[in-house]
């Protein structure tokens, strides 16, 4: 029988203890329900313009029924967060996937859009049961360079469960005749995940491999303390930034350069599905390559310099900007040059997310990582992906306003068009050259974010191996004091 060994404190002193193939059975199946988490969370990403069109909605209460589940997402997330840290997580988490699973399922029968709406937002607070407390799970059972790698596993869910959104939706609603199968495929990924968490994962004791075995503190406390983290507050800046270009992208991502390739010569019969369809790989495939990637070079370069963590995530910011930028240009001129630079802005965007958790857990002590990792979730998703598909469609909007003042009747349309019974019996058609050139505009805004989100990380850098050092102090100091309860001699 295979088995890993982790570092394992206990009384000050370093053991081993080995982790059978059940306990990585365990795990591999709590990574198996994160990927078909972050599927059923993207199912409604291949359908979007199915969906816009069985509605007559535009741009802007298109990215609302993105912002409608990232704002449920995000107000749930602290909640979980704190029963997270004090009660049993896989229940909690057999709930939470039972309830976007039913959401979803109930969201395709909706012939309206606000009842659509509704269930979309009921979707994320489900979604925040899982992910708020599933890398807590994976933190307590291993540690070290082996806790890196089975984050890397659990995160490229997130780009490759897009990418199966996209392929998922888009396919079953061709091969089905009506996008409402695309969202009547992934709940039952959502059963087999519950069956999986409720009979196969055990929940471990919260920081064992660490040696921690404090009881919660007050919210409140926990609250003050993270706030008082530079190198956590400064990575949450950072990963919101990351968030904010990440919901954009995968929101409106298909649709633009849909847009885009009908204004090349010879491209007279390509559909929505053929993009997205396209578009779904490139994500699965710099999700595969992407997440993997920065965990590895993390865990060769992290002895050697030890702020290179944040570092790995600035240059991948760094770097996704311009190629981002350049496709978002060649999409109405070179469809091969823009596939290719939306892989690679891709793949250094996905540098991000097994980076950014391994950080947050290895400066919070254990008591207080699902606090932490509901934080996170709230700020990341508040000031990022909750509003940005939104916002990217309310700014397109306004650009075709502007870009052709001549046209009263759309503009009395987008004058009314905050008004959800105004917009959502609109069925005004526009210039294909100014409803690419709106969206491509207001697309650059997540280029400048991507920068921002680079300076947050090189911050980062400077406070990293102050606070991962306070985090580890504080693991054996605790350690210290339950080794001693009835061991140590009175004084």
């Amino acid at each position: 029988m295979r088995a890993y060994r982790i570092g394992h404190v206990r009384g000050g002193e370093e053991e081993e203890e080995e982790v059978k193939d059940y306990r990585c059975f365990r795990d591999g199946r709590v990574r198996d329900c994160g990927e078909g988490t972050a599927a059923v969370a993207s199912g409604g990403l291949g359908i979007l313009g199915d969906v816009r069109n069985e509605f007559k909605i535009g741009d802007d209460l298109g990215g609302l029924l993105q912002t409608a589940f990232v704002l449920s997402y995000m107000v749930f997330a602290p909640m979980f967060g704190y029963l997270g840290d004090r009660y049993s997580r896989r229940l909690i988490m057999a709930f939470g996937v039972l309830l976007w699973s039913l959401t979803t399922l109930l969201g395709s029968f909706m012939h309206t859009y606000g009842w659509f709406l509704t269930l979309r937002a009921l979707v994320g607070i489900g979604e925040a049961s899982y992910s708020t407390i599933a890398p807590t799970i994976i933190s307590d059972l291993f540690v070290r360079d082996m806790r890196s790698k089975m984050l890397a596993l659990f995160y490229f869910a997130i780009p490759v469960g897009s990418g199966l959104g996209y392929i998922v939706g888009s396919e079953t609603a061709h091969l089905a005749g009506s996008w409402r199968w695309g969202l009547r495929v992934t709940p039952v990924m959502g059963v087999v995940a519950v069956l999986l968490i409720v009979f196969v994962m055990q929940d471990p004791v919260r920081g064992k491999n660490e040696g921690s075995h404090l009881r919660p503190t007050s919210w409140s406390s926990d609250l003050r303390e993270l706030c008082k983290n530079k190198s956590f507050m400064l990575s949450t800046a950072g990963f919101t930034c990351v968030s904010f270009v990440a919901g954009a992208l995968a929101w409106w991502g298909p649709s633009f350069v849909y847009q885009g390739l009908r204004l090349q010569e010879g491209y007279d019969g390509i559909t929505q599905n053929d993009v997205t369809y396209k578009f779904g790989i490139i994500a699965m495939l710099s999700g595969l390559i992407g997440v993997p990637l920065g965990s590895l070079l993390a865990q060769r370069l992290r002895s050697r310099y030890p702020s290179i963590d944040p570092m790995i995530c600035a240059i991948g910011l760094l770097v996704s900007s311009p190629l981002l930028f350049g496709a978002s240009v060649s999409a109405s001129k070179n469809s091969n040059v823009c596939y290719a630079l939306i892989f690679f802005g891709e793949v250094f965007l996905n540098l991000n997310w097994s980076i950014v958790a391994d950080m947050l857990l290895y400066v919070v002590v254990p008591t207080r990582r699902s606090t932490a990792e509901a934080f996170q979730i709230l700020i990341s998703h508040a000031l990022g992906d909750a509003g940005s598909p939104y916002l990217v469609g309310v700014v397109s909007e306004a650009l075709k306003v502007a870009l052709a003042p001549s046209n009263a009747a759309y503009l009395a349309s987008f004058n009314s068009s905050l008004s959800l019974s105004s917009s959502m019996s609109s069925g005004r058609t526009v210039d294909p050259v100014v409803e690419f050139h709106s969206l491509q505009y207001s697309l650059f805004m997540t280029c400048v974010v991507e920068l921002i989100g680079g300076g947050f990380f090189l911050f980062t850098a400077n406070y990293i191996s102050w606070d991962r050092h306070q985090a580890e102090k504080a693991i054996a100091g605790m350690s210290r004091v339950v080794a001693c309860r009835g061991a140590c001699p009175a004084n």
